[in-house]
């Protein structure tokens, strides 16, 4: 289902004329040098192809013979390869053995070179090609390596190929090997076999293009489809001859996904440890915007009301164009790196219609009062980091990411460990935080209204009917912090740094001492209707209240936060906006 969504991506791209497809044997690659050389061999010079300044250099893209696999191996590319084939340096490596990296860069040097010859015999002596080996051959490199850009060359690795003197094109875009290369790829010896991804009868592949740029896996590429190991294998079969693709099949999907997750992509998100990519069966404007529905907004600009966005796309009633049919298929797909290999983390396939109305539920199930400065819908990113241990990405457990996603895209209920994790967050570092509540509330939320849980929804903001008693109990410990912080003005450690998480957890071991506290407290207050005011706020709070319980389970613990949270917020609102019925 994935390699076939993608295979029809592809044939979009190839119709609508968004992607330059490369003929067969051939790849696009990024080579940042050329050498130029004279029919003679001799060396002219070195051409820089990247644009940009400093570390934003990108090198042009040019198509090239198709690569080999790069493994522990020597294998030579046909006229392009790093300076080890090229000229027999190696990249400088001090953890290495000098010895042993140059005679290694030697034996990859004459792989090269040998690849050539053999071409050379089948190009019918082509000029450029014979110049490049007379260049080679004479293996004096010397007014090379005084280049200005040498030592960048070898201390990068950058790929480097040859250009004829008077020529436009690169050596091996010139007729003649095109013409070899072609021949190359028709005339194989391997038998039919029908393709599982297209269907009908298609030399299998053996080995399959690399997938690159997915975060975390190798920077020369990993695989979706491998088969490296024996256990992997049945039948005795080969690598890829274990299920079988199309080399047609095999060269549009992995076309499609490296053109899905290329440098300058906007179709790619980064959710947690998933380099994520999503496509539409046809163009639809969906595409554009739904990067922008789990990402940062960008800074300075407007924060645009994503719910009502995504609502354009949901149904034909909202009066869509009508090339954003809300019936067109939609592809979202979650690679994460594992070892040599791709991970499939997550993989969802449905309709616009579908994608854009469970999106528009998360928006939902999400909001709930902030700040004037805070956003009024969390980015994905802001709610994982928000479960991580000292804040950062790297800390987000990987497949809880990818769970959040899926649930999202699906509308199922959010993972329980996504629960566990905003509150276990919240315990440590006793900092209840807008994303950590926005996340507990939609967790809670989607629970109740998905298992039909006959359990009052938890709230966009403060609720005073509800008798939750973890609801409660947060509500009144942040009544009793506010105390606190009124009678000891500039104070720096509340009861929230010494009680909350005995309080939230077991709160008879923590509320009857607060609640003794809490008249110390009162009794230092200078306004006498404000302690009034807050002793009618608590006898309120603890009305339903019989007894403090001696454990909060952990959907209880999560109504003890967004409680807290609500409170709080009640406390700072201004004296314009709407009071709850009962007076502070």
């Amino acid at each position: 289902m994935i390699l076939q969504a993608l295979d029809e991506y592809c044939r979009r791209l190839q119709r609508d004329g968004l992607i330059e497809l490369a003929a067969e044997g051939f790849q696009k690659q990024p080579i940042p040098f050329i050498v130029i050389v004279n029919r003679e061999g001799r060396f002219i010079g070195l051409l820089d192809t990247r644009t940009g300044e400093g570390s934003r250099k990108t090198a042009r893209q040019f198509m090239v013979p198709k690569g080999v696999k790069k493994t522990s191996g020597v294998a030579a590319n046909l006229l392009w390869d790093g300076p080890a084939y090229v000229f027999g340096r190696p990249k400088p490596d001090p953890k290495k053995d000098p010895a042993k990296m140059a005679a290694r860069a030697m034996e990859q040097r004459c792989s090269f070179i040998d690849k050539i010859r053999k071409a050379l015999t089948l190009t019918e002596g082509d000029e450029g090609v014979d110049a490049v080996l007379k260049f080679l051959g004479k293996g004096d490199f010397q007014t090379v390596f005084e280049h200005p850009s040498w030592p960048e060359i070898e201390e990068s690795g950058a790929n480097i190929s040859f250009q004829l003197e008077g020529d436009s094109c690169l050596v091996c875009d010139r007729p003649a090997v095109i013409s070899y290369l072609t021949q190359a790829t028709q005339n194989t010896n391997e038998k039919l076999q029908t393709c599982l991804v297209r269907g009908n009868p298609d030399e299998p592949i053996r080995l399959h293009t690399s997938i690159k740029r997915v975060y975390g896996a190798q920077t020369s590429g990993a695989n979706i489809v491998s088969f490296n190991l024996p256990p992997f294998t049945s039948y005795s079969k080969e690598q890829g001859f274990n299920a079988p693709v199309g080399k047609r099949a095999e060269f549009a999907y992995t076309t499609a996904l490296n053109h899905l997750l290329g440098k300058e992509s906007r179709q790619r998100i980064q959710v947690g440890d998933a380099s994520t990519v999503f496509w539409a069966e046809k163009k639809h404007d969906i595409e554009n915007v739904f990067a922008q529905l789990f990402g940062e907004p960008a800074k300075g600009e407007p924060e645009q009301d994503y719910k009502q966005l995504v609502a354009t796309f949901r149904s034909p009633e909202s009066g869509s164009l009508p090339q954003l049919d809300p019936m067109t298929r939609f592809f979202v797909l979650g690679l994460a790196p594992n070892a040599a290999r791709i991970a499939i983390r997550f993989w969802y396939a449905g309709t616009v219609a579908q994608v854009a109305g469970n999106i528009e539920k998360h928006f939902e199930d999400i909001q709930i009062t902030h700040g004037p400065n805070q956003p009024k819908y969390p980015s994905l990113f802001r709610l994982l980091v928000a479960t991580a241990f000292q804040g950062k990405a790297e800390n987000i457990p990987p497949n809880l990411a990818g769970e959040a996603m899926k649930a999202i895209l699906t509308g199922m209920p959010y993972p329980r460990t996504l629960l566990g994790a905003a509150i276990r967050r919240c315990r440590a570092e006793r900092e209840i935080t807008y994303p950590r509540v926005s996340l507990i509330k939609a967790t809670l939320t989607r629970e109740a209204r998905y298992y039909r849980k006959n359990l009052k929804e938890v709230s966009m903001s403060l609720d005073t009917a509800n008798n939750n008693v973890g609801y409660r109990l947060g509500r009144l410990f942040a009544t009793l912090e506010k105390i606190q912080e009124e009678a000891n003005p500039g104070i720096n450690t509340t009861i929230r740094d010494r009680f909350y998480g005995s309080a939230s957890a077991t709160p008879v071991s923590a509320f009857p001492h607060l609640m003794k506290l809490k008249n110390h407290h009162l009794s230092k207050l200078e306004n006498r209707g404000r302690a009034v005011n807050f002793e009618r706020l608590i006898g309120e709070i603890v009305d339903t209240i019989i007894g403090f319980p001696p454990h909060l389970g952990l959907p209880d613990q999560g109504r003890f936060a967004v409680g807290y949270y609500h409170q709080r917020q009640a406390f700072f609102k201004s004296a314009k906006q709407d009071q709850p019925s009962v007076q502070y």
